[in-house]
C-alpha cells in the first residue's frame, strides 16, 4: 500500500496543528517521526490512520482519495503512548482479539501469539489481566496486539515511552526484525534521536506542525539541512557558535581562532553560525590540529557510563558528552579540544553549507 499526504493542514480552533505537510510513503518502507512534544506527530498520525480529517489537503492511498474514508474501513492498526488494552481479557485473549475476529484457525492463532509473547517478552503473563500487569507491561501488550493485525498500514505512536532502558533497547532490535518482516508502511514516532538513529529506515523530522526535513535517516543526521533540524538530531542538543570567516583565519565566538582552511576556505568571508555535537569535544587532545576553549564548569551530570559536562563559550551553554564518569566541581576550570573538521557551518538564515560529511558547500 503506498500512502501519499499532498498539501495537508490542521487548525484547531485557530491553532495550527499540521501545516502543508508533504509525504510520500512507499509499501514496505519503515518511517520514523522525530519531534519534540507538540511538534504534530501525534496529529499526523490520527489524520494517517483515519481517526482525524485534515483542515485541507488530501489522503491518497494506492493513488485513490481517502481522505473521507473512516478508520473502521481503513487497514489500519495504531498503538499509542498510553496503552490501550481489554479489562475483561487475559493477556493471550487481548493479543488473539483481532485474529479471532477475523476467524483465524485456534492452531495459527496460538502459534502466533506464542511467538509474538515471547519477542515482548509477556510469555510468563498470557494468563494474567491487564490489571495485574504494570505500566510497561500493558504497553508490551497493546504493541503485541498491533502486531497481530496484517494491516496495511502500522502506526507507533512513541510506543516504547513507558517501559525501562533496558527492555527499551532490546524491544528496538527485535522491532526492527518484525517491520524488516512487513510487507505494511510502518511509521513510529519518537522523541529521542537515538531511537530514530537505532530504527534507521527513512526520517520524517517535524517542529511545531511541518516537516522540516524527510530522506534516509543516516544521511539526515549527517547533514542537517538546518539548524533546527540539528538542534533536534542531537541529545544533547548541538552547540551552536557565532563566526566569522575572514580571508586567512575562522574566528569563532572572541577568542576561538582557526586557519581559514578546506572546507571553510571555499566559504565566502562573512558572517556564520559554527555548530559542534556534544560527543565532538574532549577533554583531551584527539589531534594535532584540535584547538582548545578554556572555560570553567557549571554543571557535570552523570548518566550511568556517561558524563554531560555544561561550561560556558562566548556567552552561550556548551555541553560536552563525555564517556565515563567525570567528577569535576562545579566552578572548576576545564580546558575542552575541538577537531575543526567536526563543525558543521551554517548560514545566518539556518541552512547547511558544510557538514563533516560533505565537504564542498551549496551554492
Amino acid at each position: 500500500m503506498g500512502l501519499t499526504l499532498e498539501h495537508v493542514n490542521k487548525v484547531v480552533e485557530g491553532e495550527t496543528h499540521l501545516a502543508d505537510i508533504h509525504l510520500d510513503l512507499a509499501s514496505g518502507s519503515r518511517h520514523v517521526i522525530l519531534g519534540r512534544t507538540l511538534a504534530g506527530k501525534t496529529s499526523l498520525l490520527r489524520i494517517m490512520a483515519g481517526l482525524d480529517r485534515p483542515t485541507s489537503g488530501k489522503i491518497l492511498v494506492n493513488g485513490q482519495d481517502a481522505t473521507g474514508v473512516s478508520v473502521r474501513k481503513r487497514s489500519v492498526a495504531m498503538v499509542y503512548q498510553q496503552f490501550i488494552n481489554y479489562p475483561s481479557f487475559t493477556v493471550y485473549n487481548n493479543i488473539a482479539a483481532p485474529l479471532k475476529v477475523s476467524g483465524v484457525p485456534a492452531e495459527e492463532i496460538k502459534s502466533r501469539v506464542m511467538e509474538t509473547a515471547k519477542v515482548l517478552h509477556l510469555e510468563p503473563m498470557l494468563d494474567r489481566l491487564p490489571s495485574e500487569l504494570s505500566g510497561g507491561q500493558q504497553q508490551r501488550v497493546a504493541i503485541a496486539r498491533a502486531l497481530m493485525k496484517d494491516t496495511d498500514l502500522l502506526l507507533l505512536d512513541e510506543p516504547l515511552v513507558n517501559l525501562d532502558y533496558k527492555l527499551r533497547e532490546e524491544l528496538l532490535e527485535e522491532l526492527q526484525v518484525i517491520f524488516d518482516q512487513r510487507e505494511s508502511v510502518v511509521i513510529y514516532t519518537t522523541t529521542e534521536p537515538s531511537e530514530a538513529l537505532k530504527l534507521g529506515g527513512n526520517i520524517v523530522v517535524m517542529d511545531e506542525g511541518q516537516v522540516l526535513q524527510t530522506g534516509r535517516t543516516s544521511d539526515a543526521y549527517r547533514n542537517p539541512s538546518t539548524m533546527k533540524t540539528a538542534e533536534l538530531f542531537s541529545d544533547p542538543p548541538i552547540n551552536f557558535f557565532n563566526g566569522q570567516i575572514e580571508k586567512d583565519r575562522i574566528v569563532i565566538g572572541r577568542n576561538l581562532r582557526l586557519d581559514n582552511q578546506a572546507p571553510f576556505s571555499k566559504l565566502a568571508p562573512g558572517q556564520y553560525k559554527f555548530g559542534i555535537r556534544p560527543n565532538h569535544l574532549y577533554l583531551s587532545r584527539q589531534h594535532a590540529d584540535d584547538a582548545r576553549i578554556e572555560s570553567t564548569v557549571e554543571i557535570s551530570e552523570i548518566n550511568g557510563s556517561e558524563s554531560f559536562i555544561h561550561f560556558k563559550f562566548d556567552g552561550c551553554q556548551t555541553v560536552l558528552h563525555e564517556v565515563g564518569i567525570d567528577t569535576r566541581k562545579i566552578g572548576s576550570d576545564i580546558t575542552a579540544y575541538v577537531n575543526p573538521q567536526k563543525f558543521f557551518v551554517y548560514s545566518e538564515d539556518g541552512d547547511l553549507l558544510i557538514s563533516p560529511d560533505r565537504q564542498t558547500p551549496d551554492n
